[in-house]
């Protein structure tokens, strides 16, 4: 009776395992864009760039310009640049520019020779001054609307600005000085990548720069310029995006396994009582014996390949334990699959082969189980074996018998 028992409970916990089943998941999943608009996802690094070139005039303040009539003074410029938007409200630049600058001078140092009616302050008579130069420079800009308003796409976007440059009087003597700049960029959206710019410039640099020092610590000069701006690649900004996934059950297969388990649990309870109501029997003839025989194991592999992976390891060294383990008169059959979808029959008859014998290998050498207790055979290019999928086709199989 007590042996009965005993082998009910054995039975009762193999159908529980047997039973065992996934439950199926719905999954909805639901993509929801941010709308907080001072929140952006960063671009690549070659993205927001962009590329302006434009045309203005300049005037110059040196220490007797100011003597001279304004219309006098303008002159044109050209200029060009390359920058980045780093974020809707910061970006930096790089550019030049070039043109002639006209004055007065005192010294004579950049005088045309031509005479100008009027004297300087110490009483010295002037002269018309012409130079050329260029100006290089470096800008970070702050985009102003972006930065108060939020991002989005506008018409129109003003950005201040502020950075440093070199100043380069290219007529001899050759003068060249560090210039500190601010200014304002403006931009009018004709398209998405293109952009009507108007840029005004400040500059400042030491009061030698003209060859006329005076009693003025810094000569300056200030520009405005019309022109055009092209953005490439990505040209706007992505509002970051949470994905949100919800998963449900099928109620009825839910209160299905509720009611088996339910049913086990009665089983057990009463399988406990009849061990109870035995206590005064006495147990013989019961032998237990280590017969542990491993579970089938799959491995799979790359196609047109017999190389066993690492995480194909792990697996083999835990079944290699449990085959040691166990009785020594079981012997595992690794047999060897190809996909008969790909390759040709030789091939495919190599393949198989040579899987096999790279897991024996791996069992023996590596994991030290009893050559004896393993044999191997092949069944070439086969059709889909599992799940209509020709990766599991693959394959090795090992089972023991």
């Amino acid at each position: 009776m007590k042996n009965f028992i005993i082998l009910s409970l054995f039975a009762l916990g193999g159908a529980s395992a047997g039973n065992a089943q996934s439950l199926p998941v719905t999954r909805d999943t639901t993509v929801t864009v941010s709308t907080d608009r001072y929140k952006v996802v960063t671009n690549r690094f070659g993205d927001n760039v962009f590329f302006g070139i434009g045309a203005g005039a300049q005037i110059f303040f040196g220490d007797h310009d100011k003597q001279m009539k304004f219309g006098e003074r303008l002159t044109p410029t050209f200029n060009g640049y390359l920058g980045k938007w780093f974020s809707p409200g910061f970006g930096a630049r790089v550019g030049g520019s070039f043109g002639k600058i006209t004055g007065v001078t005192q010294s004579g140092l950049y005088s045309t020779g031509e005479p100008y009616e009027g004297k300087s302050g110490y009483g010295y008579w002037l002269s018309h001054e012409e130079f050329k130069s260029f100006h290089v420079y470096g800008d970070a800009l702050f985009n102003l609307t972006n930065l108060f308003s939020g991002y989005k796409e506008r018409f129109y976007n003003i950005s201040p600005y502020a950075g440093l440059g070199y100043m380069v009087v290219t007529d001899e003597p050759r003068q060249h000085e560090v210039s500190m700049n601010i200014g304002l960029y403006n931009t009018f959206r004709l398209a998405k990548p293109l952009h009507l710019t108007l840029d005004v410039r400040g500059a400042m640099v030491h009061d030698r720069f003209d060859g006329d020092p005076g009693r003025r610590r810094q000569d300056g000069s200030l520009t405005a310029s019309l022109g055009l701006a092209y953005r490439f690649n990505k040209r706007d900004w992505d509002k970051p995006e949470t994905t949100i996934i919800e998963a449900s059950y099928d109620e009825s297969l839910l209160n299905e396994l509720r009611d088996r388990v339910r049913k086990l649990a009665d089983d057990n309870d009463a399988l406990r009582r009849q061990l109870a109501d035995a206590k005064g029997e006495v147990i013989t003839d019961i032998q237990f014996k280590d017969r542990i025989l491993a579970a089938p194991i799959l491995v799979t592999f790359k196609i047109d390949t017999w190389e066993v992976r690492n995480e194909a390891r792990v697996n083999l060294g835990f079944f290699a334990e449990t085959i040691k383990r166990g009785s020594p008169d079981v012997v595992y059959t690794i047999t060897g699959y190809a996909d008969k979808g790909t390759g040709s029959a030789a091939r495919n008859e190599l393949l198989s082969r040579n899987r096999a014998a790279a897991i024996k290998k791996v069992l023996v050498e590596e994991f030290g189980v009893d050559p004896s207790r393993l044999r191997t055979e092949h069944k070439g290019g086969v059709e889909n074996m599992y799940y209509n999928d020709p990766r599991v086709s693959r394959a090795v199989i090992v089972i023991g018998e």
